[in-house]
Parts: structure tokens; sequence; C-alpha cells
């Protein structure tokens, strides 16, 4: 450990070293005057000697050249009064100590970060594929499962920032196919692995008990649950700043090259997932700055150079996003999604009161890192929502990266309070206090988990609004003929979520208004047949698919393609679905015009080439 390294914890009772808090795992060996902080070595770690040279006299008081002449390396043992020694700190005032991560070795790093990923990775695998996809995961797997030339056309006008979650989807569809489990399995996987890391990182700075809190607790929450399910990069995101964050703790704990040159990588991996995420350096500056204050001169050099470095795969991505920022134009946030914010960010008042109430706490017990980590909770929503007029930044799901933080809060609260009951305080029988420090511990998760429930049913639901255009398909499916055709209208990407639904039905209707596909313009839209009647002349029945709130299916078109519809056909069956119409029509008489095949009509082609 760096002698310039902060402590471990540091909000604990004072001593005449700035002591830390004490935990039962964490103390300075009770009643023994071998050790000072648990470290391995003796009182002064930084050079191993015994705890005071002086106990034994000075050197000069072992030669006796009068007991054998001529011999100076010979001496007579005389009594000698030892120098009084610095009392050993009493054990609630422990000394400053190694983290409890380089405590029971790698097995013990393992099983803390196992037990909260498996637990998270359970939920989210529950009923994975069972919600349906929502605009945005539809717009994910449009991105995705275009060829790398056409992906380069779209990202030139949208979207360029998720380029690498983009390619990453790409490769896994390729090997796993497009179902929503398939698809949803790599977010699965990072947001569980974010529970784990999450534990190693409160282990690293606080205690085993308050990691595997954090951990078990975050894995919880619905948010885990909810987007560990979602088919965008949220999920990577969180664990792109865990790893980040705890990979710079090892570095300023014990540095070295090679977990310097992790931390350097790991910076492009936070703003190849979210360029909002990568707020989080912020915290990373401040960590720097206290190291900095304690005397180690080195690591803001090392931090610059990692930063820089990082950067530059970052940059020039975020440089080219600024131009499309009108993607996110409608993002204007008001002073009530502010107060929404935890409700949104946790998922449930229920789950965000306690936690945040409890990480609030938290930020008096944290000791040096209550700065770095309120930093963390604080300055990304307080920015977005300053900046949101110009950036558009400011919603709960890109600053998702801010909850796992007031987790580890909270859980240093929990254990903290149960220090006195479970801790270095607690007196005899330590070992029985120790484990019931561990069932309260259980208790919290327990309390977390069952707050968290209504959400994490509500998470397995039909994203809120969202139409059930699976039902959709699945109508069209039963009833369709050869020669159908299908029409859109409404906001919400009707055309993009049909083509997913109906993605393996050879026999599908043909988009009879596609005048120009979504490849050729290098975007998520298509350009609709500018002479309506023209593309609809050898279709004999329409599906229309209508997502508009006033309950009237032709509201959401152009009204020249509404009027070409309902002066050629009629209405045969209306279905009326989850925010969705479904309209069967049928031709009314034989179209007047015969018109030529035009030879660039894109209509006919597939979506996808």
């Amino acid at each position: 450990m760096s002698p310039h390294a902060p402590a471990p914890y540091g909000g604990g009772y004072p001593d005449a070293s700035g002591g830390h808090d004490p935990y039962a795992e964490q103390g300075a060996y009770a009643g023994q005057g071998t050790y000072a902080g648990g470290q391995g070595g003796y009182a002064d770690p930084g050079q191993g000697t015994y705890a005071d040279p002086g106990a034994y006299g000075a050197p000069g008081q072992y030669a006796d050249p009068g007991g054998y002449p001529g011999r100076q390396d010979s001496y007579a043992p005389e009594p000698a009064a030892p120098e009084p020694v610095d009392p050993q700190p009493p054990a609630d005032e422990p000394a400053d100590e190694e983290p409890e991560a380089r405590k029971g070795g790698r097995l013990a790093t393992a099983v803390v970060f196992l037990v909260p990923t498996a637990l998270a990775l359970a939920l989210i695998l529950r009923g994975l594929g069972d919600r349906q996809l929502w605009r945005d995961e539809h717009a994910t797997w449009w991105a995705a499962t275009l060829s790398f030339h056409d992906l380069s056309l779209l990202i030139r006008s949208i979207d360029v920032v998720f380029t690498p979650y983009y390619v990453l989807m790409h490769i896994w569809i390729a090997i796993a196919g497009d179902s929503p489990t398939a698809m949803r399995i790599p977010g699965a996987v990072a947001m569980a692995a974010s529970a784990g890391l999450l534990a190693l990182l409160g282990r690293r700075l606080f205690t085993t008990q308050a990691g595997l809190l954090a951990g078990l607790a975050f894995a919880v929450v619905p948010v885990t649950t909810r987007y560990g399910q979602e088919i965008r990069p949220y999920a990577f995101a969180v664990a792109a700043v865990l790893l980040s964050t705890l990979l710079l703790a090892r570095a300023l704990d014990k540095p070295s090259f090679k977990v310097w040159v992790a931390y350097t990588l790991s910076v492009p991996l936070i703003g190849w997932s979210h360029l909002a995420s990568m707020a989080v350096l912020s915290a990373h500056l401040v960590m720097i700055l206290i190291a900095r204050r304690d005397g180690d001169k080195i690591v803001g050099w090392a931090y610059a150079a990692a930063c820089t470095l990082g950067m530059c795969f970052v940059i020039p991505a975020a440089i080219s996003g600024s131009g499309q920022s009108g993607q996110i134009a409608w993002n204007n946030p008001v002073l009530k999604d502010l107060i929404d914010f935890p409700k949104n960010l946790f998922g449930a008042w229920a789950v965000a009161v306690p936690v945040m109430a409890l990480g609030a706490l938290g930020l008096f017990f944290a000791g040096r890192r209550a700065l770095p980590l309120a930093v963390w909770i604080v300055l990304p929503p307080l920015a977005t929502y300053v900046t949101a007029a110009q950036l558009h930044l400011f919603l709960p799901r890109y600053l998702l990266f801010t909850a796992p933080a007031w987790v580890l809060l909270a859980a240093v609260a929990v254990v903290r309070i149960a220090g006195p009951v479970a801790g270095a305080k607690a007196g005899t029988g330590a070992a029985a206090r120790r484990g019931l420090g561990w069932v309260l511990v259980a208790a919290a998760v327990a309390g977390i988990a069952f707050q968290s429930l209504p959400g994490i049913r509500e998470t397995r639901q039909n994203a809120l609004g969202e139409p059930d255009f699976r039902g959709a398909a699945q109508l069209i499916e039963a009833g369709q003929k050869k020669g159908d055709g299908i029409v859109f209208s409404g906001v919400m990407s009707e055309r993009r979520a049909m083509d997913y639904e109906l993605r393996d039905d050879a026999g599908r209707p043909r988009d009879s208004l596609m005048y120009r596909t979504p490849q050729e313009l290098g975007s998520f839209g298509a350009l609709e047949c500018p002479d309506s009647a023209r593309c609809l002349a050898k279709a004999d029945r329409l599906w229309l698919v209508s997502t508009t709130l006033d309950g009237q299916p032709f509201s959401g078109m152009p009204k020249t393609t509404a009027t070409a519809i309902q002066k050629s056909f009629k209405v045969v069956k209306t279905k009326k679905l989850q925010y969705l119409q479904l309209v069967l029509l049928e031709r009314t008489r034989a179209a007047t015009d015969d018109p030529s095949e035009d030879e660039d009509d894109a209509a006919k082609r597939k979506v996808h080439t």
C-alpha cells in the first residue's frame, strides 16, 4: 500500500492519527501489542521495523570492551530498563489499515463478486423475453441488423455515439439471433455484473459487509431488473462506471503500471456506453485531489495521462454527436421532472425514499470517501438539469449510473449504525456479534427487496404507453391474404415496430406507401410515396396500424394519404388493442388508373437488405 494512499475508511472515532471507522473485521488486534494496524507489519509499516527499537536500548549498551579485550562484537548482558512504549490504540480506535479487498484472498473476492451477480442475474433472467420491445429497443434492433455499410450511413446522421454498442449487438445478433430473449442477454449480463462490481467497490472502500450489502441491495432494486432487460446501452454504462471507479480505487491503494493501464482503457468504455456517464470523472478527480492532498505527488500525473489517453477515443464521437442532438431535442424537463427524478431513478418511491435517506446519512459515515460519492450522486443530475435546454441529457435512464453510489452510501449507513451491536465496540462474544451483523445485512436486503417487489413486477410488463405491436402482428398473420398491403398512422415508429414483429413472416403484407427505404436515407425512418393513389393501386386489402391518441385511425397520416385511402377502401373490421387500433380495409372499386410499375418502387423491397 502506498504510504500516501488514502485510508480505506475515515468516518469513525477520532484518534491521535485521524483514525477511521472501526468494523469488526477491520480493527486492530485488540489486546495485542505486536501489530498496530492489522497490516501484517509492525507499528511502522513503511519501515518494517519493530514498534520501538529504543525498547531494547541503544546499540552501544550491549558492547562491553572490558569483558573480552580486543572484541567489539561481544557484550555482557546487563539488565536495562526498557524505554516506555506508546500504548496500542484501543480496539475501537484502530490505526490506518489495508482495505478489505486485500483480506481473504482471491476466493473471498470471487465470493463477494459472484453472490450479488448471481442474485441480480436470477431476477433479470426471469421472464426475460416476455415483455415486448418498445421504441428505443426497436431502434437498437434496426441499427444492429443493418450491414456495416448501411450502419455507417446511419451514424452519419444519428446515434453516432452508440456506434460501439450497435457494432457489439450486430455481432451478438449474428451469433444468437434477434429474439427478445437473445437480444437482452448482453444487457442482463452487464447489469448483473454491475451488482458484483458494486460489491467489490464497497469492499475496497469500506468493508466486506458494506460491499456485500450494497451489491445485494442493488441486485433487488427495480431499475436493475428494468434496465437489465433493456436492449439499450444503459446497463453497460453502469458496469463501465463501476469498473472504472473500482480500478481507480485499486490504483490509488496499490499503484502499478498494469492497474493504471486498465483504468486508462476503462475511460473510453464509459464514453462509448453513454456520454452522460462521463460525468463520473468529476468524482474520480476528487479522489485524485484527496490523494494529492495526502502527499501523493505522482497520482495527479498518472490520472492526467490516463484521462487524456482515454478521452482520445471518446472526443471524436462526442464532437460528431454534438451535431446530432436534435434527435433528443424533445427532452425539455420541467420542475416536476426534477421532483420525480428519485422515483424514476429507482423505479418506485417506496424504494427511492429509504435508499436516498440512508444514503444521505451514509455521507456522514463515509469519511474521506464522502466527497467523491457526493459528487457522483449530485453533480450529474444537477448539471444535466441546468443544461437541459442545450444538451437535453436530463433523463433518469441516462443518469442510471448514479444509482449504485446511492445504494453504496445506504449500505455504509446500515453497517455503521449496526457497528455498536456487531462491530468493534460490541465487547465480548465478538464472533457471535459479527454473525449478528451479517443477519442485519440480510435483513436490510430483505427489506429493500420487499419494497421493490411491486416495482419489479411492473418492470416485467410492457412499457407504459407503448402500443401492443405484438398483438397486432399476431392478428395480421392470422388473417392475411396474398397481395395484402400495410399502412401506418401515428408517431410511434409503427413501421419499424411492425417490421420487427413480422420479420420472420415471408408472406407479410407489402409496405404499400414506402417510397424510399431507411437504408437509402441513412435514417431510422422511411420516405412515403408522394402519390398515394398510385402506390395503393395494386392492393386489394390494407391493414392499417394506427397509434393515434384521438381514436381516429386516419388522423396520424398526411391528409392526402388519408383521403386516398378513404376514397378507394372501406373499413371491414377494427380491432382495438392497447394503445393501438388495427383496421382492415377492402377496396371498393377498381382503380381508375393503371400505373406502370415504378422502376424504383422501394415498397416492393424488404426494408432490410
